[in-house]
């Protein structure tokens, strides 16, 4: 797979998990439990929803890909590591392990690509 499409597939992954607390918080609570700092969580997905939206027009130079590889890798990095000590310290639901899997999914796919280059 190209670094343009991870990129593109990543992207549209952060915009719908960035837009779905913005959308409808009812039901991203009724997924990940309830909230009290409403406003950070929509603070995350403002920042997901704007990180997606950067990745998707990435162009598709070598430059271009680079920074959406930078940018992937960065994101899916931070929410996996934020996924992993929250839930292990019982302040987020257990649900995030789901997400800090598909974290780990883009850093591998990321790897993969930067690995099958170099050969």
């Amino acid at each position: 797979m190209s670094a343009v499409a991870i990129g593109r597939l990543q992207g549209a992954f952060l915009v719908v998990n960035g837009l779905w607390p913005l959308v409808h918080m009812p039901s991203f609570e009724a997924v990940f439990g309830p909230k009290t700092d409403k406003w950070l969580v929509r603070t995350v997905g403002g920042l997901l929803l704007t990180n997606g939206l950067a990745q998707l027009r990435a162009g598709s130079s070598p430059e271009g890909a680079g920074h959406a590889r930078q940018l992937g890798i960065g994101t899916a990095a931070t929410l996996a590591a934020a996924d992993l000590i929250y839930v292990g310290n019982g302040t987020l639901s257990k649900m995030y392990l789901l997400d800090a899997a598909a974290e780990f999914l883009w850093m591998s796919l990321w790897y993969r690509h930067r690995r099958a280059k170099v050969r």
